[in-house]
């Protein structure tokens, strides 16, 4: 449970540091992927022996870790351009909702037990996401041309999670979660890299010490945020009911956070869905013990 706790709280600090990204007008991508080796030097760290590029390559998880860092850089700029395209509430709400897609693969790949409470549980967890993610009365509405772009985010952000649940399963062993996530990360920095050149010489926008400052900040609770969510992964809750209590609780928190740092002002419906989540959390807890 403390892995779990932990993650929420790693998590809900990365949604600080990126409002403070926007705050301070700091170039979102350029910061990322400093974020990215600042994850994997905090990996590298973390791990109680010596890394090589080698090793990482001879793992079997390295090709899984690969994919990830794409799809990190990938669901990135899809987010970037769903806001660009449909808003901020849009991209929230697509991103957040993806948890469907790791529990529907848990609950069926690995044979999960359910229940009538269970069931209920992540129904009211995932309508809590939704009231909680919107921030106009209006709700949300995606012109269809635009449809493509957070139907693209919900299914990148779900693969990202399913796919780092079954590669701890299969492939990491039991010691090496650390070693796990630096590899991710610096799949992730080498992509990102190539992401950031491109911008540059596309648009010439300039490389300054915000971003690195920014970058620094936003790597530390990002990698502790992959390191204990897999490690809860492992613990004594079931795989659902890990991702239902981690997204659901990060989405609440992150709320609070934001009325307490950035006085955000909230609509009924959010505070409708910080209750339902609130709600869900108990009844999935429940359930599991």
């Amino acid at each position: 449970m403390i892995y779990l706790l932990l993650s929420i709280l790693s998590s809900s600090m990365i949604y600080v540091v990126f409002k403070l990204l926007d705050n301070f007008k700091i170039n979102t991508l350029y910061a990322i992927v400093i974020n990215y080796f600042t994850a994997t030097i905090a990996g590298y760290v973390m791990h109680s022996k010596p890394i090589t590029l080698t090793e990482i390559t001879e793992q079997n998880w390295f090709v899984g870790s690969l994919i990830l860092g794409v799809l990190f850089i990938t669901v990135f700029n899809l987010m970037a351009a769903t806001t660009q395209k449909s808003g901020l509430s849009v991209v929230s709400v697509a991103s957040k909702m993806s948890v469907a897609i790791p529990i529907v693969f848990v609950i069926f790949y690995y044979n999960e037990t359910t229940g009538i409470l269970k069931v209920l549980g992540i129904i009211l967890a995932l309508v809590a996401v939704y009231l909680a993610s919107i921030k106009t009365k209006k709700g949300i509405k995606v012109e269809q041309k635009n449809l493509i772009f957070p139907l693209l985010v919900f299914l990148g952000s779900g693969v990202i999670e399913t796919l780092i649940k079954f590669l701890e399963e299969n492939y990491v062993a039991e010691n090496d979660v650390a070693f796990f996530s630096t590899g991710v990360f610096l799949c992730a920095a080498v992509v990102g890299i190539i992401a950031g050149l491109l911008q540059f010489f596309q648009k010439k926008i300039k490389f300054t010490y915000k971003e690195l400052i920014g970058g620094i900040a936003l790597g530390i609770p990002n990698y502790f945020s992959i390191y204990f969510f897999i490690n809860a992964l492992r613990g004594s809750l079931d795989s659902s009911t890990v991702f239902i209590i981690n997204n659901v609780a990060i989405v609440m928190l992150s709320t609070l956070l934001g009325i307490l740092f950035f006085q955000e002002k909230l609509l009924r419906k959010n505070w409708i869905g910080i209750a339902l989540a609130i709600v869900s959390i108990i009844l999935v807890a429940y359930t599991t013990y």
